[in-house]
């Protein structure tokens, strides 16, 4: 449900987005006419690594180019295939995958967002309060083990979403989508600005020790954490990219040290179960 909604509160496509979604979807030969909302494409976990990634007997573009500019959704993860998984690491850092033939080489853009949600273990259970897991060690290793930590660095944000029925009927009035829209395109405009044309995600490492800036205090609690969880030297930067865009969210020009413990507690759940 999350996933669904997601796209409703991301900026509105522009003519250069809207082209370019357009031209994928002519080439793939699924719509002749200009496509106005973001790509949402949800494919089942028994899909083949060419048709996510693209390729086949005409190198038509995959399921990664046809989310150019939109949402890749991927629920019940761990059922993908490994090598399915695994042809997702590059296409995350270069935005774009190039198909190899004989006669030629077609390349297709896939700046894409990953969103994938998933069980903790085969029966759903492991970790909960609510209900004894009944699955073995073994079967959860195994579940888990398809998740490689090369993988799950490229993920930003890993967000644990604890299973509570009781707020599901709770009346409390929540921000419309429009309005939780117009905050993401404000800060939006605060990054393009400052980081000439570009999200935060974006930057490279040079980028983001020039926008990233932090005090003492936030290198101490970002140094403790990269000791105590075992952060490789990717997540650290992508630490520092979220508690940029905390930041440009609540219109601050400086990153403080409790957007710094923010971003941090979205990189659990690959120390938690992995």
């Amino acid at each position: 449900m999350l996933a669904q909604r997601l796209k409703t509160i991301l900026p509105k496509m522009n003519f250069e987005e809207i082209l370019e979604v357009t031209k994928i979807y002519s080439i793939k030969g699924i719509n002749n006419s200009l496509i106005l909302e973001r790509p949402f494409r949800a494919p089942h976990y028994s899909i083949t690594k060419v048709a996510l990634i693209g390729g086949g007997k005409d190198a038509k573009p995959g399921e990664i180019s046809l989310a150019t500019n939109g949402i890749l959704f991927l629920d019940e993860f761990p059922e993908f295939t490994r090598p399915v998984l695994e042809s997702l690491r590059l296409p995350l850092e270069e935005k774009k995958i190039i198909i190899n033939r004989v006669n030629a080489n077609y390349e297709y853009p896939a700046n894409f967002m990953l969103v994938a949600a998933m069980n903790p273990c085969p029966c759903g259970y492991f970790g909960s309060k609510e209900k004894e897991c009944k699955c073995s060690a073994k079967e959860i290793a195994n579940y888990l083990r398809k998740l490689s930590g090369p993988l799950l660095d490229r993920i930003d944000m890993q967000v644990e979403v604890l299973n509570n029925r009781s707020k599901l009927f709770e009346s409390n009035k929540e921000e419309s989508s429009e309005e939780i829209r117009k905050r993401v395109e404000k800060a939006r405009k605060i990054q393009n600005e400052r980081n000439n044309n570009k999200t935060n995600s974006e930057l490279n490492n040079n980028q983001i020790r020039e926008f990233c800036e932090i005090n003492e205090k936030s290198k101490e609690i970002l140094i403790k954490a990269i000791k105590n969880i075992r952060l490789s030297n990717r997540s650290m930067f992508k630490i520092l990219k979220i508690a940029r865009t905390i930041a440009d969210l609540e219109n601050r020009e400086k990153i403080e040290e409790c957007h710094i413990l923010e971003a941090l507690q979205y990189r659990a759940i690959d120390k938690k179960y992995l």
